[in-house]
């Protein structure tokens, strides 16, 4: 939360190497998995929605996507009830070639196609032995006073996690210029909030049956007939929560 210019965390080596080797070479199984992206914002390819991927990659995505995984990112974030999106709407693998650059930008606010609120994205970079002087370092940039703060290299094995808010500004402005012309490789994912996370009564969440008794039945006319307040306090007299 201190982090400076805006929250973030960045990890290094939190997965195994061999594993990410193996996503590295995966990224070259992929002809048909690409949408390329070019503007006067950015230039970068990311893999389609709903990608096939590597039996490495997949596993990959399938830790970050596994309930423990989320469990631990709530709380590191204070951010209960995430959501993952297994079919990885602006996310999934990553790479940016010669001359490449990314506007300095906040990534979108809403999942187009669920409506889910974003709030974070994780990303693991793949490129060793990588030179600051190629170019390509993510930025991270103070809005206010027009400049980046903190600028992270997109070394193998690192990670950052980046929680979207109003002022999470950050991009690569510097044009990538690898040898050989070596590309930038990542795979990311993002995690999601539901506008009615933590807040669905009981009986939203609860079964609906075709045929109830008479005593279940007296009881729901009875809760629609009184008000909220004096009902949850006859179940807290009762002893019920």
């Amino acid at each position: 939360m201190s982090a400076a210019p805006f929250p973030h965390l960045v990890l290094e080596n939190i997965f195994n190497p061999a594993l990410l080797e193996l996503v590295v070479e995966e990224f070259d199984t992929q002809p048909d998995n690409w949408t390329e992206v070019k503007s006067r914002y950015e230039s970068t390819r990311r893999s389609v929605l709903g990608p096939t991927l590597g039996p490495a990659t997949q596993l990959y995505f399938d830790i970050i996507h596994s309930g423990w995984f989320i469990d631990w990112l709530s709380s590191l974030t204070g951010v209960p009830y995430l959501l993952p999106d297994p079919k990885l709407f602006g996310g999934g693998l990553h790479e940016s070639r010669t001359g490449a650059t990314f506007a300095v930008h906040r990534d979108f606010n809403r999942h187009r196609h669920l409506g889910l609120k974003n709030e974070m994205v994780f990303i693991t970079y793949l490129n060793k032995g990588w030179d600051p002087d190629w170019g390509s370092g993510l930025e991270l940039w103070d809005k206010k006073h027009d400049r980046c703060v903190t600028t992270v290299q997109p070394e193998f094995g690192r990670t950052i996690l980046l929680p979207h808010g109003p002022i999470s500004y950050h991009g690569h402005t510097k044009p990538l210029q690898a040898p050989d012309d070596r590309p930038r490789r990542s795979v990311a994912a993002y995690y999601y909030s539901s506008p009615l996370a933590g807040k669905q009564h009981g009986d939203e969440s609860a079964s609906v049956f075709m045929k109830t008794h008479r005593v279940d039945r007296a009881k729901a006319v009875a809760r629609m007939l009184t008000p909220p307040v004096l009902w949850l306090l006859a179940r807290k007299i009762a002893g019920r929560s």
